[in-house]
């Protein structure tokens, strides 16, 4: 009987303290809402750019071709060395040259002996006929027999005159300043008039054009968007440009558009333009690309931190903090971007607050505890 009675106690202690923890489970606090960072927005001015992939080469670009063939005897500089306009570049064999120079001078010479020999037998007949002691038939055959014999100084002194430009040619020059591109050819190569390649390309590159193309509708917004009555004035409208190389680097002088083609182009599907830059340390080669950016200012729109944004099905959200502190997403329409913002004109209006981050936590209609970021100290990490 006292072994049943203990058994009793035990199991009604046992349901007591079950019943208590289940009633201390029910009554457990709900967690608090996450404490996330929360930015309000406005309007502010930005620059935004147009960018368009261009080639960059240089104001001048003198391809070096030989004008006589022969032997490359020397070549007196190396690839992508500076040289300066007059420079020595290359020497062709010039005895072939030098001996047409000298078979010419003594052609010359014979012609001019055979000039004055005619001279002589003209004076010699001029009495005789003034006499009339033979006939004039005689003193006209001698005048014309001088006249050849001048024309044939002439043309001896003309073929001298050849011999020697070609001469001239055997050593070849930098026709302007600038820097030495590939030499395919080595000393002792044939070459002449006939090759495709070049010698070399000489580049002045003090200054350097990069040429971009415009699309249709590109070109068309460009010509509404600036104030001119022609075309030219309203490439003179533009603002100085930007030229970002190859490493996402911007190129630290601006450059001005100047020309633009005079039709598009069917292959491209776009019009061309070009826009100079300075190059006064040489940083910039012919050959290498970039991309042009024409900035635009943009007044009016509203910046959005790209980091503060999310995407769904190609589309951009953020999520906007409400009453009672619940978010709820909305849609952007993007207008332009910069680096680190999107440029909105409807999806939320100046004041409203954004989470800054910690999006991927939240669903619509969750509760935050939001922590007030301020807009310049965004800023400072995130420059618009």
């Amino acid at each position: 009987m006292r072994k049943y009675l203990l058994f009793s106690a035990i199991m009604v202690a046992a349901v007591v303290y079950l019943s208590a923890c289940s009633q201390a489970s029910g009554t457990q606090a709900a967690p608090p809402p996450p404490s996330l960072p929360v930015l309000p927005i406005s309007n502010s001015a930005a620059t935004t750019y147009l960018e368009y992939s261009a080639n960059i080469e240089g104001k001048t670009n003198v391809e070096i071709r030989p004008q006589v063939s022969g032997y490359l005897d020397k070549i007196f500089v190396e690839e992508g060395a500076y040289v300066t306009a007059g420079q020595p570049l290359f020497k062709i064999n010039d005895r072939p040259y030098d001996e047409q120079v000298n078979n010419a001078q003594a052609n010359v010479l014979a012609a001019k002996a055979n000039m004055e020999k005619a001279a002589i037998e003209v004076n010699r007949l001029t009495p005789l006929v003034e006499n009339k002691v033979i006939s004039d038939v005689q003193l006209k055959a001698a005048q014309a027999a001088y006249d050849a014999a001048k024309a044939q100084v002439a043309q001896a002194q003309a073929a001298g005159s050849n011999a020697g430009i070609n001469l001239g040619y055997t050593l070849l020059k930098a026709p302007v300043s600038g820097f030495i591109g590939r030499i395919p050819f080595k000393v002792g190569a044939l070459v002449g008039k006939g090759e495709a390649q070049p010698l070399t390309v000489l580049s002045d590159v003090k200054e350097v054009y990069a040429y971009f193309g415009m699309s249709e509708s590109d070109f068309l917004k460009f010509t509404s968007q600036y104030p001119g009555k022609t075309i030219n004035e309203k490439i003179k409208a533009l603002p100085p440009v930007e030229l970002q190389l190859a490493d996402k680097s911007i190129y630290s002088a601006k450059g001005k558009i100047e020309l633009m083609e005079g039709q598009f182009d069917r292959n491209i599907g776009a019009i061309v333009f070009r826009a100079t830059f300075p190059n006064t340390e040489g940083l910039l080669r012919s050959g290498i690309t970039g991309r042009v950016r024409i900035p635009q200012g943009s007044n009016g729109l509203i910046p959005v931190p790209q980091t503060s944004t999310f995407d769904i099905q190609d589309k951009i959200f953020v999520y906007s903090v409400g009453d009672s502190n619940k978010v709820t997403s909305k849609m952007l329409h993007i207008v332009s971007k910069t680096t680190n913002y999107y440029l909105v004109d409807k999806g939320v209006q100046p004041g409203e607050k954004i989470v800054f981050a910690g999006m991927d936590r939240l669903q619509d209609g969750a509760v935050i505890q939001p922590q007030v970021l301020s807009a310049d100290s965004v800023l400072k990490t995130l420059p618009l």
